[in-house]
Order: C-alpha cells, then sequence, then structure tokens
C-alpha cells in the first residue's frame, strides 16, 4: 500500500476504509470470505503484467515459461484437491466457468432442467434475465414447500416429462446437502447429461464433509472464493476424461476430441481471451493451502458454527428454510417477524453486521425486496469463531430485527460488534 499512498491517495483512503470495514463488522455473507495473505500477495503481483492467450506450452505469445508453471500447478494442484482427471482454471468467474458448459454441452434453443432461482438456484441456472434464461428452453424444479428441501421424486417427473438434454445440480442459497448419485439415475433415464454447480459448498465437499459430485456428475463448475477461500474465479472440472459424443475432430489429425480438448477450446478462444495469470497464481496459491490438514479442521469448524447459529436462530423464534443447515449457510423466512429482506439487510448494515436479503421459496415479494436473508459462516470462521461465539452473532441479529427502524439500537450494537470483532484480528499487516 506505500505505493498508492505515494501515488492515488483517494484510491488509498478507499482500499482503507474497505479494509477497516472488513475487520470492524461481522461478515455474514455466505458467498464471501477472507483470503489469506498469500492469496492476496499472488493476486497483486507482477503476473498481472503477463499476456498468455493459449493454455500451459501452446501459447500464443512468447515469454510463457513461468507462468505455464503456474498454471500448470494450479491445475495440479485442484485435481488432487477433489480428485479429478480433468480441470480447468482460466475461467474469469463463476458464471464464465458456467457459460462454457452451456456451450459445450447444449446448443441455443435446446431444454435444460435447473433449479428454481427463487427456490435456491442461480441466475445461470435459467433465469429470465440471464444469458442461460435467454438462450436455452428452461425448466425448474424447486423445493417442497413443507420441507423446503429438493423432492427427488418431484425433479425425476420433471425430468421424465421433459426431457432436458442437461440437468443442473447445485445452488446458491440450499441449505443441505444433495445426492448427486440419486440425480444421476435421474439424468441417465431422461437421456440427460448431469452438471454439477458446487460454487457454494465446494470448500466442504473437497474435504468429504458433504457428498462428492465428482463420481456421478459429467462435468462440476465451481467459484474459488466462496468456501475455497481463494481469489474470485471459476473453475472447471471431470472426474473421468471421455470421447466427446458431438462428433467434434481435432482439425489436424483427424481424430475424434476428447471432452477436456472440447472445454478447454470453449473456454478459449470460444469464450475467452488472455487469462487473469495473477489470479491464477492465487487460486494454485488457495489449493494448496487447502490441500493442508488446517483446511479440514477450518471446514469442520464452518459446519459446527453454520449448524449452532442455525440452532440458536430457530430457538430465537426465526424460520429457517428447511429447519436447519448440513453446509455453511441458512436461509430464513422473516415473514413470522414482519421484516422484509430488504428492510433487515438495511437494519443490520447500520448495525455493523453485513449480510443480503434473499428469496425465500414461494415467496410473495420481489428480487428487490425479498422476505428472506441468507447468513453464511465461512468468513467469520475464517476469523477465529467458534461455536460458542455464535451466541453472541446470533443474538445481536435478534435484537436488530426486533428494534427495526430504531437507530439508538442500531449504535449500540454497531459498537457492540466493533469490539467482539476486535478480538479475532483481521488483516493486521495490512493496515497502516
Amino acid at each position: 500500500m506505500s505505493y498508492l499512498a505515494q501515488t492515488d491517495t483517494q484510491l488509498h483512503d478507499i482500499i482503507n476504509h474497505e479494509t477497516e470495514r472488513q475487520i470492524n463488522k461481522l461478515q455474514l455473507i455466505a458467498s464471501e470470505n477472507y483470503a489469506s495473505p498469500s492469496v492476496l500477495e499472488a493476486t497483486g503481483s507482477v503476473l498481472t503484467n503477463k499476456y498468455a492467450e493459449g493454455y500451459p506450452s501452446k501459447r500464443y505469445y512468447g515469454g510463457c515459461e513461468f507462468v505455464d508453471q503456474a498454471e500448470d500447478l494450479a491445475r495440479e494442484r485442484l485435481g488432487k484437491l477433489f480428485g479429478a482427471e480433468y480441470t480447468n482454471v482460466q475461467p474469469h468467474s463463476g458464471a464464465t466457468a458456467n457459460q462454457a458448459i452451456y456451450f459445450t454441452f447444449v446448443k441455443p434453443g435446446d431444454k435444460v432442467l435447473g433449479m428454481d432461482l427463487a427456490h435456491g438456484g442461480h441466475l445461470t441456472h435459467g433465469s429470465p434475465v440471464n444469458f442461460s434464461g435467454k438462450l436455452y428452453d428452461m425448466v425448474s424444479y424447486g423445493v417442497n414447500r413443507e420441507t423446503g428441501m429438493i423432492d427427488l421424486n418431484e425433479v425425476e417427473d420433471i425430468a421424465m416429462r421433459e426431457k432436458p438434454k442437461m440437468i443442473i445440480v447445485g445452488a446458491s442459497s440450499y441449505p443441505r446437502n444433495i445426492d448427486y448419485k440419486a440425480f444421476r439415475e435421474i439424468a441417465d433415464k431422461a437421456g440427460a447429461y448431469l452438471w454439477a454447480d458446487i460454487a457454494h459448498p465446494s470448500g466442504l465437499i473437497a474435504v468429504n464433509l458433504l457428498n462428492d459430485p465428482m463420481p456421478h456428475c459429467h462435468v462440476v463448475t465451481s467459484t474459488t472464493h466462496k468456501t475455497l477461500r481463494g481469489p474470485r474465479g471459476g473453475i472447471i472440472m471431470m472426474g473421468k476424461d471421455w470421447e466427446n459424443p458431438f462428433g467434434i475432430v481435432a482439425p489436424k489429425s483427424g481424430r475424434t476430441r476428447m471432452m477436456s480438448e472440447v472445454l478447454d477450446s470453449v473456454v478459449m478462444p470460444g469464450i475467452q481471451g488472455g487469462p487473469l495469470m495473477h489470479v491464477i497464481a492465487a487460486k494454485a496459491v488457495a489449493f494448496g493451502e487447502a490441500l493442508q490438514p488446517t483446511f479440514l479442521t477450518y471446514q469442520k469448524q464452518v459446519k459446527a458454527n453454520a449448524a449452532r447459529l442455525a440452532e440458536l436462530m430457530v430457538a430465537n423464534g426465526f424460520n429457517l428454510i428447511s429447519n436447519g443447515t448440513d453446509n455453511h449457510l441458512m436461509l430464513i423466512d422473516l415473514h413470522n417477524k414482519n421484516v422484509t429482506g430488504k428492510e433487515a439487510e438495511n437494519a443490520m448494515e447500520a448495525s455493523g453486521i453485513t449480510l443480503n436479503k434473499n428469496m425465500v421459496p414461494f415467496d410473495d415479494r420481489s428480487p428487490f425486496v425479498t422476505s428472506g436473508i441468507r447468513i453464511g459462516a465461512a468468513a467469520i470462521t475464517t476469523r477465529g469463531f467458534r461455536e460458542n461465539d455464535m451466541e453472541f452473532v446470533a443474538e445481536v441479529i435478534n435484537t436488530v430485527i426486533d428494534n427495526i427502524g430504531n437507530e439508538a439500537v442500531y449504535e449500540d450494537v454497531r459498537s457492540r460488534v466493533k469490539d467482539y470483532c476486535s478480538k479475532f484480528p483481521l488483516y493486521t499487516e495490512l493496515t497502516d
């Protein structure tokens, strides 16, 4: 930061303010985490300067000797982490990785079955405002109104009726473990490809605390910045490479390309140009960290913290979708509290607590207002919070919800949150 302090004080101050915000507030957004100083260092390294279109040993630019090594290292570590035979670490984001799957496995107009966004899915799983909903004939499944969980019988009924070419399994606000084996059985019956988007629970899956999609799905995507604690980016994986079923041949040899080759070519040059080599290096760092024994300890604590916080929220009269959680997040319906998601998010922000409004299944409010909030335990666990600390987290959330509009309460909670967070130092080496 010393260079910015000398050359661009305005931006230097903005970054310092953001650092202070992350340090002093309770970070409960389920899709965010705190990357390690090593990840941050790699992200800000001189690899930023290097153009490297193509893949290791097959670049369109010279001078790629060392970035080739960085990308090979990232792919090797990722494969080891998830037991994947094929990996691609170039996607700039999870959405870009997902776009590559569509462009590989289906054609515009083909039918695809994904989880309804309002029930926990993701924009790229068929939302009408997203490219997926615009280019493909999307049909959706959701959760059971009574249980809040995916009803596999309903999924099978929809799949057999609609006969999609591809089925997406994965979510952005679904708190339960997913049965990938059962989804594969449904996909096989319907004659569909099965794609798992594990962006949220990937860190828990990597250490076998949740079901593993790799043996059952044709392809798997994820982000790298949520429970994996890496830089912002996307990845693509396959458990086994296999001969592509589309008859795509290599231009020179005339042989049938493998799916790994097809996917690589769809990512680059099909969707992207030059990869972000500084981010790929940071992904390598994060995967290396995730291969350490301490990462299993961390993920166990994430799961324990989320389960304890869910218990406490239920005890405080909150309505949790599915009545609990198996992973790092929970989805809370605020109807019984007479508070909208938007009101709750704004009140929490004023009180030093960062979370997001979220639609709940069968929501009667718009996505801009919503009836719920989503809470995640990954970031606060990185800070060092344990099960007993969840009592403070639940208490301050409950206090704010019970006092919507009371600025004095917001100020008191904000002060208490800052004091509590000070017990868990964060990024001390970045503050000046």
